[in-house]
């Protein structure tokens, strides 16, 4: 490779974090590398297959990390261009002021962000927009100061979810909207448009988009940035290490394997790494050399430590009536978010899942509950079911961490009774309105009027936390602006960087820093 360009910067994954910073790039001239560890995800029918997608999982990275005993478990993850954004549910909230401060939980403390809520705000403000996220600010009591109002109206509820909304509001609580990216144009009502790119189908929540109508990281940015000529992208490269200089300053190579074994290199000015969490930390740890011994930016000890993954429940209500609803990802509750009358301690938040079918309750039905069989066929079950999302905030603790085994495999020690008695309480709260809520009072199933599961260790979606920042060298591996304290051209812009992870899903989050970061490599470039 002797004869490989140099680039000005070299971006390692391309998901919500790093397909979101090129597309910021784009625009400048600068020299810019897209390193991608998969391919393009193939369009097919089983896209939108639900036995393929989750019982199969046909599309699912295939390997096994180790949790902390070094059992081997399946992590949720998808490697292809867009990164796991081709996979999620495309809601994209804000944190609130109130999570970038300190906050006091039942189970211990989730720690300060060294910037405000007010340093980030006009990046969200560009995130919601570039990502076509639909909304209504204002509707949320919680919510932050914005700048600008969602530049698309909310996603209207269908007939079902509204009758949950007005019925919520006659409990004086204050449903919204839900925040979600779709490239989507509404008429006669809830229905889509003629025109409209998304079609309001079922399968927007865990599925790829068959007709690019969600707003994930590769349909919105990757793509418009590779029509950039300054812009280039190698796909299928596994980055192993990275390189650094005699005096272990900067990155002096990106060193990455391809699928027949080979190994190329790449140089940059600038190295932004953007993998995901658990990935970002291990290609740091992996990259350990006699200048940096612990592996890079890890002069603190704190790379791999701290990771988080919300607490997570899924919740699967019986309506009385038949819940017709196929796009049902469209409503939110955040009135329990930071405490409720009874409870002085933060629960979280409440939305709306994607419309489950008998396909996924079949697949998943040994995890609902405890092997519950219902006492109806699955098909019936699926047409009367309302589901719904609850997340709690998960504490960052120095030992839920990310580690490197013997042979470079990932081990991921993890506590999962860590502060869930706030989600315990919120599961409650929606559990004792099930009833007024026109959701089945009586024993329609074996055990249970609703079905739920908590989320293994292999539910990764909503990793963050590896490679803090912070002000402090001696307690972070970034500065502010997300640059390694141990070196002068490092830099990482996923979800790592978050030293609290909230109670809402972080994605928007990690578009809004990949923007504010690449402002000030623009800045730093010239």
């Amino acid at each position: 490779m002797g004869d490989a360009p140099h680039y000005d910067v070299i971006i390692i994954g391309t998901g919500a974090g790093g397909g979101s910073l090129a597309h910021r790039l784009a625009p400048s001239g600068k020299r810019v590398l897209l390193v991608e560890r998969g391919g393009y995800l193939p369009r097919e029918r089983d896209n939108w297959d639900s036995t393929a997608v989750f019982v199969r999982g046909k599309y699912r990275a295939p390997e096994f990390w180790l949790d902390r005993n070094g059992d081997e478990f399946p992590p949720e993850v998808n490697y292809y261009v867009g990164g796991n954004t081709k996979f999620y549910g495309a809601a994209l909230f804000r944190l609130r002021p109130e999570d970038f401060a300190e906050i006091r939980h039942h189970g211990g403390i989730s720690p300060a962000w060294p910037i405000r809520y007010e340093d980030l705000e006009p990046y969200y403000t560009q995130a919601e927009h570039l990502y076509l996220v639909h909304g209504r600010h204002g509707e949320d009591p919680g919510e932050g100061p914005v700048s600008a109002q969602y530049a698309h109206p909310p996603v209207e509820h269908e007939p079902r979810i509204q009758q949950l909304s007005d019925d919520l509001e006659k409990h004086g609580l204050h449903p919204f909207h839900l925040p979600i990216g779709v490239n989507l144009s509404q008429e006669n009502g809830w229905r889509a448009g003629h025109s409209s790119v998304c079609i309001r189908c079922n399968r927007v929540d865990g599925f790829p988009c068959l007709v690019r109508g969600k707003s994930d990281a590769e349909v919105i940015c990757v793509g418009p940035a590779l029509e950039h000529p300054n812009v280039e992208m190698v796909t299928n490269t596994h980055v192993v290490r990275l390189e650094t200089d005699d005096l272990g300053r900067r990155v002096s190579a990106v060193v990455g394997r391809l699928a027949d074994g080979s190994e190329v290199r790449y140089t940059a000015d600038i190295v932004v790494v953007s993998c995901g969490a658990v990935n970002s930390a291990a290609l740091l740890l992996a990259s350990a050399n006699d200048h940096h011994p612990r592996g890079l930016a890890n002069s603190s000890d704190v790379v791999g430590r701290f990771y988080m993954r919300h607490n997570n429940l899924a919740l699967m209500a019986v309506s009385k009536e038949p819940n017709d609803t196929q796009f049902q990802k469209t409503l939110a509750l955040n009135d329990w978010y930071l405490g409720a009358d009874d409870w002085d301690f933060p629960l979280g938040g409440i939305q709306m899942l994607g419309k489950s079918d008998a396909e996924q309750i079949h697949g998943e039905a040994p995890r609902w509950a405890g092997a519950v069989t219902p006492d109806m066929p699955f098909e019936v079950l699926a047409h009367h079911a309302v589901d719904f999302w609850l997340c709690g905030e998960d504490l960052p603790l120095p030992d839920n961490r990310v580690t490197l085994d013997g042979d470079a495999r990932i081990r991921l020690a993890l506590d999962e009774k860590n502060n869930i008695e706030g989600l315990k309480r919120l599961r409650h709260k929606l559990q004792g309105m099930l009833g007024s809520l026109g959701m089945h009072e009586h024993h329609l199933l074996s055990h249970s009027i609703y079905l739920h599961k908590g989320m293994p260790i292999g539910a990764t979606a909503h990793q963050a936390g590896t490679v803090r920042f912070g002000t402090d060298p001696a307690a972070s591996a970034l500065d502010v602006d997300c640059k390694a304290h141990d070196l002068d051209n490092l830099y990482v812009v996923d979800t790592s960087f978050f030293p609290s992870i909230g109670a809402v899903n972080p994605s928007l989050t990690a578009i809004a820093n990949a923007l504010r970061v690449g402002d000030h490599l623009l800045a730093r470039l010239g």
